[in-house]
């Protein structure tokens, strides 16, 4: 170890989903001499909103988990320092939306809808975007706040790609008559209000690796060999997300979080990802493991670039909550 090593102690900042495998870490700590401490901040956008608000005074010297609704936020904040992995040159392409490299690709996953194949198993699904609106679907819905959540603004971004921007509001009002529940965010969401969990809602705006979750974590006896979830893979009714590490700028502890971004990116941690944080791997060639058969890979997903992000976000999410929670009348 080198000196300087021997007394680093790096703080993380990462969202409430952040977990990794605890051997991994402890290998990490002992072949670096650097004690990592994660400092959950809630949602990803409450998480960064912290980074941002911290500015100056950072309290923590990476941040983990940003996604690419966020990353123009991030960036304009001046809150990150560059830094251009090694590990960068065997990243899948689709991952690298930050070419000047402040803001490093560590997975990447599909923001869409989820259902309780029980409640379903004798009713009709939605079949688009359009029918959540139907009275049949009333008061069946919970979605995230996209002012406080990142698969929430990918929803909302999902919408305004679906509807155009003249008729995505007009959808959402709908929506708001027909009982849409709007949590903060995504654990909320899905482990307080989704049937799974004991709530009253069979529809939940969550991730296309969920289902394989719910099979890998299953406590059912005899083991069910398929999710009780499905998701729902409509044309333009899903999210393409990445999501980002980054050292804050600030940090006395630039040389350890280097090393700690090259270590988020290495092959066995990223083939750690898949079951313990539900997304795919950015690393080319990650191993996946045999429950992500269950994770689907939507034909259709939306893809927005970071800069038409950059450019509405906050005109969209200002509407989204005059429209949804404020139950004004759509201005357009």
């Amino acid at each position: 170890m080198t000196g300087w090593a021997q007394a680093t102690t790096l703080t993380v900042l990462t969202h409430d989903s952040w977990a990794m495998d605890k051997g991994l870490v402890d290998q990490f700590e002992a072949q670096t001499g650097i004690k990592l401490r994660f400092l959950k901040g809630g949602d990803a956008g409450a998480m960064l909103n912290k980074a941002i608000l911290s500015k100056g005074a950072p309290i923590a010297d990476v941040i983990y988990g940003f996604d690419n609704t966020l990353l123009s936020r991030a960036l304009a904040a001046g809150i990150l320092q560059r830094y251009l992995s090694p590990q960068l040159k065997n990243l899948r392409a689709e991952t690298l939306l930050d070419p000047q490299g402040y803001a490093t690709p560590v997975d990447y996953g599909f923001v869409a809808l989820n259902y309780d194949k029980d409640y379903f198993r004798n009713k009709p699904l939605p079949t688009r975007l359009a029918d959540l609106a139907k009275p049949e679907f009333a008061k069946l819905l919970v979605v995230e706040n996209p002012a406080t959540s990142s698969p929430g603004l990918a929803f909302l971004l999902t919408t305004v790609a679906a509807f155009g921007e003249d008729r995505y509001l007009g959808f959402w009002a709908d929506l708001r008559k027909n009982g849409v529940l709007v949590a903060n965010g995504w654990s909320e969401a899905y482990y307080t209000h989704f049937t799974r969990a004991g709530g009253d809602r069979p529809l939940v705006v969550s991730y296309t690796t969920s289902p394989a979750a719910e099979l890998f974590y299953s406590e059912a006896r005899p083991k069910p060999s398929t999710p009780p979830t499905g998701n729902l893979l409509f044309p333009k009714g899903t999210f393409f997300q990445v999501e980002f590490a980054g050292i804050l700028k600030g940090t006395q502890n630039l040389a350890a979080a280097q090393k700690f971004i090259d270590w988020l990116l290495s092959k066995p941690v990223q083939e750690a990802i898949p079951t313990q944080m539900w997304v795919f791997p950015a690393l080319r060639g990650a191993a996946l493991p045999e429950v992500f058969k269950w994770a689907e890979t939507p034909s259709q997903p939306v893809r927005l670039s970071p800069e038409w992000i950059a450019a509405n976000r906050d005109r969209w999410i200002e509407e989204w909550t005059r429209t949804v929670l404020q139950g004004q009348a759509p201005s357009r």
